[in-house]
This record gives C-alpha cells, structure tokens and sequence, in this order.
C-alpha cells in the first residue's frame, strides 16, 4: 500500500511540476506585490494556508482533466458497480477506491476551513457540486462519469471536513499563548520545510 502511494504521488508531481512552478512564481508575486503595495501586513500560516488551497485546486485540475490518462470505458450510473469490481486489497483498489476519497479530503478540509462551518452540510453540498461538475466535465473531453467517483469523493471530502471539526476542536482548548502569531508562523515554515524535504 505504501508503495502504491508513493508511486501515485510520484506520478502526480511528475504530471503537474510544470504547472506548479510557473503557478507558483505568478501567484507569489502577484500575492506579495499586493500585500507590499497595499502596506499589508503578511502573516506566513494565512499565506501558506491560502497558497496550498490553490496548488491543491490546480492540481485536481490537472488530474481530472489529463488527456493521456483517458479510460476507453463506459458511463456508470449505477452507484456501486465499480467500486465492487476491484478486489480488496489491490492495486486498482487503492488506485481508484482509496485514491479517489484520498483525491477529495484536502478540499473538504479547506472548503471546511474557509467557510468555518460547525456542520457538514454546506461542505458537503460543495463537494457534491464540484464532483459533479469534474465528472461531467469527464464525459464532454473524452473520459467517462462514474457516480462511483462521486461517492468516493464525497466520502473523502467527509474525512477532509472531519479533520477540520477535530482540529477545531483541538484549537479551542489551545491556551491563546500558544496561537502566537510567531508560534503558528514557525509551525507552518517547520511544516513546509517537511513537506519539500520528502518530495
């Protein structure tokens, strides 16, 4: 299993390093531009947070609508009947069970965040609208819809809001001392750091 998802993110930045680095360099500088004309203050956790929204986006973007990944199969309408096919376990299980719920949860997180909802509804609403959208969007450029994929991302997203709810939860016993801008500004650079080491 581990394998198999060290391989897919593989895949994946070999698929969108392009598109990262140029995204990267315009919105950077169109974001700190702004914040120095404007005489903004910067704040590094909010920026890093912000930033990572829209990589995600863009990088959903790129995987949903890659043309050398086309599936030669058929529409599905039937909910159930491709997520049944693949045995427990297997590669394509976790490629396209697995993954598709993995695929969704940061949007659920941050869609979570953003609108900082207690409840799950107005999330999961968005998610649905979105994975909609991509699935149609699949069908017109020559791949497939599959409401399997819709499910999946829904429960994904699920488990992205589900964090955010834990997180929250956490955040509010967190002695205010401690949500120090300083404190969460190293955090986020600690993290980031992280993050770049192993990719």
């Amino acid at each position: 299993m581990i394998d198999t998802f060290n391989n897919t993110i593989q895949e994946i930045l070999n698929l969108t390093w392009p598109m990262l680095v140029i995204s990267s360099v315009v919105l950077i500088s169109v974001r700190v531009s702004y914040l120095i004309k404007n005489k903004e203050k910067i704040v590094i956790y909010k920026e890093l947070l912000m930033y990572a929204f829209i990589i995600y986006t863009l990088c959903l973007f790129q995987i949903v609508t890659f043309q050398d990944d086309v599936s030669f199969g058929t529409n599905n309408f039937i909910p159930f009947k491709e997520i049944l096919r693949y045995n427990m376990g297997s590669r394509l299980f976790f490629k396209n069970v697995i993954g598709n719920m993995i695929l969704f949860l940061p949007f659920g997180f941050f869609i979570s965040l953003y609108l900082k909802e207690e409840k799950a509804n107005l999330p999961l609403l968005i998610i649905l609208i979105t994975s909609f959208s991509i699935e149609a969007v699949q069908m017109i450029i020559g791949r497939v819809f599959d409401i399997d994929d819709i499910l999946l991302n829904l429960v994904g997203g699920y488990l992205g809001y589900l964090v955010y709810y834990f997180l929250k939860k956490i955040w509010d016993k967190i002695p205010n001392v401690l949500k120090n801008e300083w404190i969460l500004n190293a955090i986020a650079l600690i993290i980031l750091i992280i993050i770049i080491t192993i990719i």
